[in-house]
């Protein structure tokens, strides 16, 4: 079976199909879906869908774009809803240096809170990161004591150093459909050369949907297509790819 590790089942235009959604998973032996929250009411609609069945769990934590308003209240209805049992991760969460987001000083403030939150409340963290990798690298190093409980470069598409530093710190990395891509090159080469132990796999759904269906939209029953293209990468078969990853993603969520 697989396990896909970062999903976004509360996006609108899943509305009025998750069973089906999850039909088409089961035939692709994606058994358990981690949905993710990226802001307060996200993180309550992905746990409130995670209660409603048995094999999807939920992330919650609020993604740098939508930090502005972060603040203790917040924080306090995240640590409330961590306690439900449905909740396997704190996140997704991180640093984003692209254009019109948040002033760094204060995405790295929030980012430190809500990696200090997990710890807290027992949970492995699901980190999400663009163009900021070294400032992300740099202060996961400092505060490795609130890594206890482990976690994962959501959609990792740093540089194979990045990869090696992210491991000795406990972290997975975490493989979605850019690595099915052509021009993937970088992620490919990266991924030949990290562990399979290291490794998660994720379809991070709606978005980023596996060659060769570029442009529909993307699904659980996916992992598969992400699976067989790591199986090609790593030169092994896929039932390893299936087992091992599978393995990672119970050992780190806990499912």
């Amino acid at each position: 079976m697989y396990i896909d590790t970062h999903a976004h089942l509360t996006d609108k235009i899943f509305e009025g199909q998750i069973n089906d959604i999850l039909s088409e998973a089961k035939q692709s032996k994606v058994e358990k879906i981690i949905t993710s929250g990226f802001d307060l009411n996200s993180s309550k609609e992905a746990l409130d869908l995670a209660k409603k069945y048995d094999n999807i769990y939920c992330s919650i934590g609020v993604y740098p774009e939508n930090i502005y308003d972060y603040n203790e209240q917040i924080e306090n209805q995240l640590k409330k809803l961590s306690q439900n049992k449905k909740v396997v991760a704190i996140g997704e969460i991180g640093l984003q240096y692209t254009e019109n987001m948040p002033e760094h000083e204060k995405q790295k403030e929030v980012f430190l809170r809500q990696i200090k939150l997990a710890k807290d409340c027992k949970l492995p963290v699901v980190l999400h990161c663009r163009e900021a990798y070294g400032d992300m690298i740099s202060l996961l190093k400092k505060n490795k004591d609130l890594l206890t409980f482990g976690g994962t470069f959501h959609c990792f598409s740093g540089s194979y150093e990045i990869a090696k530093e992210a491991i000795k710190l406990g972290l997975y990395i975490s493989v979605g459909g850019v690595s099915t891509f052509k021009n993937a090159q970088n992620v490919k080469n990266m991924l030949k050369n990290i562990p399979l132990e290291n490794i998660i796999l994720e379809t991070d759904c709606p978005y980023l949907i596996p060659h060769p269906y570029r442009g529909k939209v993307n699904k659980p029953s996916y992992i598969p297509l992400i699976a067989e293209n790591l199986a090609i990468i790593k030169g092994c078969n896929i039932e390893q790819v299936e087992n091992i990853t599978t393995q990672n993603a119970n050992n780190l969520f806990k499912i």
